[in-house]
């Protein structure tokens, strides 16, 4: 895309905002703060498109001051906080916790949206019990994907470290595998499932954004720098507010939030985009507590032995939820 193109995209896409009904973006709050402390914020840019709020608020952020917008490549986003190469950004809360209990200097902020991950199973494989003794795969092991179902598994009483055969795999071999019978189930994150579904491979054994008790907590939530949020404070509701306002335009407007994200390339799908903005539930955000998403999954974690300190330790050392609550109540809508 040319950049006299991008440019006019970017104020399509801000002028749609108004459109749909949410706070402006310059006006009472925004514009009586300081700006942020520093020009630049880097967030992860990974495969799984369930972040898209993220990278929806690519415009949002400049918006809030950020003249230095980064997007950094790479596999997971938990190595690029481990590697201090991010300064916020959103993925599965239980791998966030097992960073924290391993000392990684990063806070839990908010909560962005329940289920989004997805068991997908062969005729073999009807239930969460039907994985014991069967291969199930992952993208790798201790990642968003095995952690998910590692305590999808414990919750219904099995071990997952002795009951399940993992096979750790590219998202790309997901159809084949499962219809050469590799694999008798794998975990999945959009554009994953969508893709599966549209050609008819497999069956959803669970779907976390609507079966209980998954769909009941925050699935991905956003986690920053604690170096980050210690020194720039400022910055980090600005980067926060954006990220929350770009959750509601995924909510309400799925179309243009599929269309920017394939402008922007942060994937090709346009249809398997559309769908996910309509199927993960981002309308969450302010009902739900994700403290007790934390504390959900913290207690699978420690069940299992992932996590060794006591879950309330754990979220009072590696949670601070006071930027969320006061953009509950400026975001009101």
């Amino acid at each position: 895309m040319n950049q006299r193109a991008d440019r006019i995209g970017r104020r399509e896409f801000l002028g749609g905002l108004g459109a749909a009904g949410l706070v402006g973006l310059c006006g009472g709050t925004v514009a009586a703060e300081p700006p942020p402390e520093t020009p630049r914020v880097r967030l992860s840019q990974i495969p799984g498109i369930c972040v898209a709020p993220q990278f929806v608020a690519e415009e949002l952020l400049r918006a809030e001051g950020f003249a230095d917008v980064q997007y950094v490549p790479g596999p997971a986003t938990y190595a690029g906080f481990a590697a201090g190469a991010l300064d916020i950004s959103m993925a599965f809360v239980a791998p966030f916790l097992i960073q924290v209990d391993a000392g990684v200097p990063i806070v839990l902020l908010a909560g962005v949206h329940p289920g989004c991950f997805e068991l997908i199973g062969t005729e073999r494989v009807r239930s969460i019990r039907d994985l014991k003794g069967k291969t199930v795969g992952v993208l790798y092991m201790g990642g968003a994907h095995h952690v998910f179902l590692a305590s999808m598994a414990a919750y219904v009483g099995l071990d997952p470290a002795k009951d399940i055969n993992w096979f750790t795999h590219q998202p790309s071999e997901s159809a084949r595998l499962l219809t050469e019978g590799t694999v008798d189930a794998l975990m999945a994150f959009p554009p994953v499932p969508q893709e599966l579904r549209a050609k008819k491979v497999g069956h959803v054994v669970v779907n976390s954004a609507v079966d209980r008790p998954w769909s009941q907590y925050f699935c991905c939530v956003v986690t920053a720098s604690s170096d980050f949020v210690r020194k720039y404070p400022v910055a980090t509701k600005r980067a926060l507010r954006a990220i929350l306002k770009a959750t509601d335009v995924c909510a309400r407007e799925p179309e243009r939030a599929a269309r920017r994200i394939v402008e922007r390339g942060f994937t090709t799908e346009y249809g398997y985009a559309v769908q996910t903005m309509k199927d993960v539930p981002y309308n969450r955000w302010r009902e739900y507590n994700p403290e007790d998403a934390a504390r959900f999954y913290a207690l699978r974690l420690h069940e299992i032995g992932m996590i060794k300190t006591n879950p309330q330790k754990l979220i009072a050392q590696g949670t601070d939820w006071r930027f969320l609550n006061e953009l509950k109540k400026e975001l009101k809508g």
